[in-house]
């Protein structure tokens, strides 16, 4: 995963899920904070965990941060 790419968290859709897109590759839906840290350690950065999805960033939240998961 590149670095200076920021990984985009896309705003929740009607079922509380938010596409999840890395290096301009869509990984799926997440519906959690933990599902974000699961795209981001198949992306290559293993060690991230919950706290380091909420603290990076390279994330860029759209429509609400990480505590955001409802339409």
């Amino acid at each position: 995963m590149a670095t200076d790419r920021p990984v985009i968290v896309y705003s929740p859709d009607e079922q509380g899920g938010r596409r999840v897109r890395v290096d301009g590759t869509i990984l799926g839906r997440a519906r959690s904070v933990r599902d974000v840290a699961a795209f981001m350690q198949e992306a290559g950065l293993q060690e991230f965990d919950e706290m380091d999805v909420v603290r990076t960033g390279l994330i860029e939240w759209r429509g609400g941060g990480p505590d955001v998961w409802t339409h």
